[in-house]
């Protein structure tokens, strides 16, 4: 079925007549109906208004269309050709148009979240959003900062949710919440009898590391070289649940979000301590391309993001 909108889509101007998408909504009306007053009503317009658009039509492309012998139209060689023409044409722009009206709802939307927001957090925020739009695409990924960093500059993902500094420029980051880093050690331990640790207490101890890149291990970079003490790691993993596992087994100690040690220490075992200060405490921010466009679909998602 043909919808009718008054849009003035120029396909060229011939003899000072602009030929536009409503001409050939108009004629494929006429033709269908065999009549300009039978058109003119399905049109909702007047008869005198679809004639002029008619013959518009015929001095632009030089041809007669329909043939006017007493009350009858009758179509012409041409017109039957042009009709095909114009019903391909006006077919395939209002299915251009649905499909961008509609993008929001049957597009792709790419997301990448960090390891700790991408377990705990993203799940939770992609079933809120499913429910909002059943039909999107939603490609998630779980990885570290710096590859959500890089992918949004390359544009692989649309957003991100990643703890910690944003440092890259040209990305726009927007806070939402915070969490911590807490110390995780071996029950028995001898910081497990501290209720505060501080920098001076770290230096004896093996520590087991995430991977570089992620926003756990730079933030102990940072934290390290500004206490003038060596980050020398005696296992480095991109699996938290495995370095709580060494560190229940006694190899060492570790940080990680205070999400991924409250179970087994709740479990009793390891047993999590917090640092004194807040140079642990870190903003998590939705971040993307500052040059990024937004859609209304986005833009919802964010809105589940901030609660």
């Amino acid at each position: 079925m043909i919808l009718f909108y008054n849009i003035h889509i120029n396909f060229g101007i011939r003899g000072g007549i602009m030929m536009t998408i409503r001409h050939m909504k108009i004629f494929i009306q006429v033709y269908a109906a065999e009549s300009i007053t039978r058109a003119a009503e399905l049109l909702h317009m007047t008869q005198p208004a679809v004639t002029r658009a008619v013959r518009e039509m015929e001095r632009y492309y030089g041809v007669c269309l329909f043939e006017r012998i007493g009350r009858r139209l009758d179509r012409t060689a041409a017109g039957e050709e042009f009709y095909a023409h114009a019903l391909h044409i006006v077919e395939a722009f209002e299915r251009m148009e649905n499909e961008l009206r509609d993008w929001d709802e049957i597009g792709k939307l790419r997301v990448g979240a960090t390891n700790t927001l991408g377990t705990f957090f993203l799940p939770d925020v992609l079933l809120q959003f499913k429910e909002r739009y059943p039909k999107l695409e939603v490609i998630s990924t779980v990885t570290n900062a710096d590859i959500l960093q890089n992918g949004l500059l390359n544009n692989q993902y649309d957003l991100a949710l990643i703890e910690g500094d944003v440092g890259a420029p040209g990305l726009h980051a927007d806070p939402f919440a915070k969490d911590r880093l807490v110390l995780v050690c071996p029950p028995g331990h001898e910081l497990a009898q501290k209720e505060k640790i501080f920098p001076s207490d770290l230096g004896r101890y093996p520590l087991l590391l995430r991977e570089r890149g992620s926003t756990t291990r730079i933030l102990l970079e940072h934290f390290f070289f500004s206490h003038h003490m060596e980050l020398k790691p005696a296992m480095e993993s991109c699996n938290p649940q495995a370095l709580i596992h060494a560190v229940g087994c006694g190899l060492g100690i570790c940080f990680l979000p205070e999400r991924w040690a409250a179970q087994p220490a709740g479990e009793g075992a390891v047993v999590v301590r917090e640092m004194e200060g807040d140079d642990f405490v870190r903003e998590n921010y939705a971040v993307w391309h500052e040059n990024k466009f937004l859609t209304k679909a986005m833009q919802a998602f964010l809105d589940i993001v901030k609660g």
